[in-house]
């Protein structure tokens, strides 16, 4: 039986699908807490959208060398040393995903609670990534189709989102001009902080990496997947930020989770705006969808690599992984049980982008030891692209780690925890090459 294989299209409603969903609808209203200039915020927004577009096409070149899936893992164990990779493994496992999917499910549930308060958040919560991990688990073909259309029902909901709000006409004053307090505002402290929610919305742009292995033509199919996808999300984020800033008033936004609720509120009304908002709720499915989808991969390369893992690379009749599937979606459920959103989003933040950065900044090492690899596609504005990437990301972790010192800490204590456990399922060869 002949194996079915991602194509283009669904590879790029993959990455779109992991973007877009629960930083854009709820992180605006944490930024404002630092940060109260418009134009400063949608700075913020476009400094995010390069800085993914800068990781895009890096990986793009990472990836057409390395097709395989798995993502950084792969990337890692070939670029440094089996070692990193694993760890790169074990915080997708434990963060990339899990905790993503939790968020997410967290989101829909108070996006809904909103709307009917007699539902329960918590259990709608729980609901939701049984029933899509259950869709997920049995073929690829039927998880490829329903992530295909709900991005579709994603972004044309987020367009018409969008075009009303163009015409509405707001109650406060708004203004998008840059002037001294813009400036200031985008060397502080507060905007390089806020950059890590930014960052979290924006993470999904490497998705396709995730899923190489089973894509159409993936020398050819993943740079292109990673750049459209990503350029798409840059342009519907900073449009959706300009519109929930021009529809709601920054002190009505500020610590408020539902912030496309309050929006939608204020362009269609109360009736028309909860209805807006449900759609709104609706779309989030289509994220947590992507992320469990992909997710599993990672666990799924690993355990073919690490013996004390392999159970990890089982698969069923559709040759779909399932087990893995299933174990990522218990650690969402225990983090939805367990965890508070704003810290979620940090520890999340930190912890990722620190491997994200030591892969970006595996193009150089790429380019030196494995040239008779590196002959498909090449990293656009190389060298520029990955420094002006690191040098960002190095910015926002450092004060991320200043401003959020606990979450951070935290995300260190995750890595250093998959080190122990590398150290465990490799010890037989570790202890031979002693």
């Amino acid at each position: 039986m002949a194996t079915h294989k991602i194509e283009f299209n669904t590879a790029v409603s993959i990455v779109i699908a992991n973007m877009i969903g629960t930083g854009v609808f709820t992180s605006l209203g944490f930024q404002v807490m630092g940060i109260q200039n418009p134009a400063a915020i949608i700075a913020l927004w476009l400094i995010g959208g390069i800085l993914a577009l800068c990781g895009a096409l890096t990986y793009g070149e990472i990836g057409s060398a390395f097709p395989e899936s798995g993502g950084e893992y792969n990337y890692l164990s070939k670029l440094y040393h089996p070692a990193v990779g694993f760890l790169s493994g074990w915080v997708s496992i434990t963060v990339g995903f899990a905790a993503p999917i939790a968020a997410a499910s967290v989101a829909l549930g108070s996006y809904i609670s909103k709307i009917y308060t007699q539902v329960n958040p918590l259990y709608l919560a729980i609901a939701i990534i049984i029933l899509i991990t259950i869709i997920h688990s049995y073929t690829l073909k039927a998880g490829a189709a329903f992530q295909r259309v709900f991005t579709l029902v994603k972004i044309i909901c987020i367009v018409m989102f969008v075009g009303f709000g163009c015409f509405h006409v707001p109650n406060h004053e708004i203004s998008f001009s840059v002037n001294q307090n813009t400036l200031s505002s985008i060397f502080s402290v507060s905007f390089a902080s806020s950059l890590i929610y930014v960052t979290y919305a924006y993470s999904g742009w490497n998705a396709a990496a995730y899923i190489s292995g089973e894509m159409i033509e993936p020398k050819k199919n993943l740079p292109r997947a990673l750049l459209v996808g990503t350029l798409v999300v840059m342009i519907v984020y900073t449009a959706l930020n300009a519109i929930f800033l021009y529809s709601v008033p920054i002190d009505e936004l500020k610590g408020v989770l539902e912030v496309g609720y309050l929006s939608a509120n204020k362009i269609f009304g109360n009736h028309l705006g909860q209805f807006m908002s449900l759609v709104i709720a609706i779309l989030l499915i289509s994220t947590i969808s992507a992320m469990i989808l992909t997710g599993p991969r990672v666990m799924q390369s690993m355990g073919k690599n690490i013996n004390g893992l392999n159970f990890f690379a089982k698969t069923n009749k559709n040759n779909v992984p399932f087990i893995a599937i299933i174990f990522q979606s218990a650690i969402a459920l225990i983090l939805v049980c367990t965890s508070s959103f704003e810290s979620l989003i940090n520890y999340v933040g930190f912890t990722l982008n620190i491997f994200t950065l030591l892969t970006v900044f595996g193009v150089f090492i790429l380019r030196k030891r494995f040239k008779t690899q590196n002959n498909g596609y090449k990293t656009f504005l190389y060298p520029i692209t990955p420094l002006l990437f690191i040098g960002i990301l190095l910015w926002v972790l450092i004060n991320t780690f200043i401003s959020k010192t606990t979450e951070s800490i935290a995300g260190l204590g995750t890595v250093m925890a998959g080190l122990g456990i590398y150290y465990l399922t490799n010890r037989k060869k570790v202890t031979s090459k002693l």
